[in-house]
């Protein structure tokens, strides 16, 4: 590595840092109610909004309520994206009039979007229209992410209130955190991506002729706008097929930064908000303290494994953009996996086997480290719940978080959430495997296809979305398979956090005694992390030790696959 990579990782570091309590104090405003002064001129953008839906957005809603709400916007939002995938040949802005997309991958489309997923079984260009792309794809990606912002506000009323019988409402936090957040960055950051070069048009395809003759379609779109979203609400979702590392998406060095940065603001924002919310802000700190140290960590084995790797498989440059080069494509990989984000600069099949092994175990700690909008944290609250039940254990005390007792029925509440995706990462890969589909579906042999199908359904069942690309993804098992996974990933995740919510916003707040587990120093930093080793340890550690592990051994004695 150069002095200019260090650099590069310094810098990079360093604005995600300073950013982090800005945007946080931001988030926090607007899930209060109360956003920013130069924003309020929307304040009657919103009023119209709650009107014309007939919403009261000052009644609280009970946890049963604002699960119900949340479950049939997102439903009405998932099939929205389908029906327009499926009559497209007979819509508007479809200047290179491309039919019906296949039912069934139109519905694994329709639910990937809709969970924060983005894994994509098409390639954009080929596929879909503009008013798909815009209407459809687009829309879903503010609306997922807004569904995350929510459920977290949710989670941290619940430990800011006195006993109430509601954790707000479902339909004002999903329009503020839209109006208010994520329609104004999104529109920043398509400004700035536009001067970059990433293209914005609604033209046809135009046909250039090349050096040798022959002639060639040239992609065009709406990118820019739906690219700002896509990396800020850790959708991840390209507009096109090679996403970010398609030089009409990602065209420049600078691009290649700013986007990469805006994959993780608003994950590390959230913490923050939530500190303010909560009225923990030490607390918060030391998760975020947490994610950064395992963040920090990836990356550096990652780069490590890349620049040591023997023979010609060192700083290999196969599947990597040359504007770019290893440091910023293992950065990428590294935070596109701890964000639920999914996005890619470079093939992550083509990465060290070591460091696709890191990128893999990022998806695998539950998409903790950061997230995405919203669900990092509250994945990683439901971590921390564990993390004081086991302290209470080892001294005999009920334990406590932020003021609120927790029993069995939030132990039970925090155990289904970390472990459901974890389950059907598991049992899908055992489908696989025991399957003739499954096992075709590999596009490799020995142990990097142990990788790459684990990798699948980690990266389903965890709402990453991306995947090795040699991967065959349109096949029965993992469109339908796959649908199902990233739904009990997304769903299966979010109805025990907003039930653990409402049963905490019931409980009275508990006064800290000299007993009290303190969750805002070192020794909690250090039981945090080892209860998130020890979960990783104990469900994946066969897998990831007969996948990555052997791939670099047997690269270390010559085998490549």
């Amino acid at each position: 590595m150069s002095a200019s990579d260090c650099t590069y990782l310094a810098a990079f570091v360093a604005i995600l840092l300073v950013a982090t309590p800005v945007l946080g104090r931001w988030t926090a405003a607007v899930l209060r109610g109360d956003p920013p002064a130069w924003l309020r001129w929307l304040t009657p953008v919103e009023r119209v909004l709650y009107r014309t839906a007939g919403v009261d957005a000052g009644a609280e809603m009970t946890w049963p309520r604002y699960a119900l709400a949340l479950l049939s916007f997102n439903l009405l939002g998932g099939v929205i994206v389908l029906v327009l995938q499926l009559l497209q040949g007979h819509l508007p802005l479809n200047p290179q009039h491309f039919g019906a997309v296949p039912f069934g991958v139109a519905v694994n489309t329709a639910v990937s979007f809709l969970t924060n997923t983005n894994w994509q079984a098409y390639s954009g260009e080929a596929s879909l229209g503009y008013l798909t792309q815009m209407a459809g794809l687009g829309v879903q990606n503010f609306l997922s992410a807004a569904t995350g912002l929510a459920v977290m506000a949710a989670l941290a009323r619940s430990f800011s209130r006195r006993p109430v019988g509601g954790i707000g409402n479902f339909w004002a936090d999903l329009v503020r955190s839209t109006l208010y957040l994520l329609l104004p960055l999104s529109f920043m950051l398509a400004v700035v991506l536009v001067s970059q070069g990433v293209v914005q048009s609604f033209a046809p395809y135009p046909i250039a002729t090349t050096l040798a003759g022959t002639e060639q379609v040239i992609p065009l779109g709406p990118a820019a706008s739906q690219i700002a979203i896509k990396q800020l609400g850790t959708n991840g979702g390209g507009f096109f097929g090679l996403n970010s590392a398609h030089p009409f998406e990602n065209p420049t060095p600078l691009s290649n930064f700013i986007e990469m940065l805006a994959l993780l603001l608003l994950p590390a924002a959230c913490v923050h908000a939530y500190g303010v919310l909560t009225g923990a802000r030490r607390h918060a700190a030391v998760l975020f303290a947490v994610m950064l140290l395992f963040f920090v960590g990836a990356v550096g084995l990652s780069l490590w494994s890349e620049y040591n790797a023997p023979g010609a498989a060192r700083c290999a440059l196969e599947g990597k953009e040359l504007r770019f080069g290893v440091t910023p494509s293992i950065l990428w990989a590294n935070a596109t996996t701890a964000a639920s984000n999914g996005s890619v600069n470079a093939m992550h099949a083509s990465l060290s086997p070591l460091a696709g092994g890191l990128a893999l175990a990022n998806m695998l700690l539950g998409e903790i480290i950061f997230g995405g909008v919203g669900s990092g944290l509250y994945g990683m609250v439901m971590i921390a719940i564990l993390g004081v039940f086991l302290a209470g254990l080892m001294v005999g005390r009920t334990p406590e978080y932020l003021g609120k007792k927790i029993e069995a029925f939030e132990v039970r509440m925090a155990v289904l959430a970390t472990l459901l995706p974890c389950g059907v990462v598991l049992l899908g890969c055992a489908v696989s495997f025991a399957t003739e589909a499954g096992r075709a579906a590999a596009g490799a042999a020995g142990p990097h296809a142990l990788t790459e199908i684990l990798y699948a359904w980690g990266s389903m069942a965890n709402n990453n979305g991306s995947a090795f690309g040699s991967l065959t993804a349109t096949g029965t098992l993992f469109t339908w398979g796959g649908s199902l996974a990233m739904l009990l990933g997304r769903f299966g995740v979010i109805l025990p956090i907003l039930a653990l919510a409402g049963h905490l916003a019931g409980k009275r707040s508990v006064p800290p005694t000299s007993g009290t587990f303190p969750t805002d120093g070192a020794t909690f930093a250090v039981l945090l992390t080892g209860t998130i080793l020890i979960e990783v340890a104990l469900i994946y550690f066969p897998a990831l030790v007969l996948g990555p592990v052997l791939e670099h051994l047997l690269l270390l004695a010559g085998r490549m696959f």
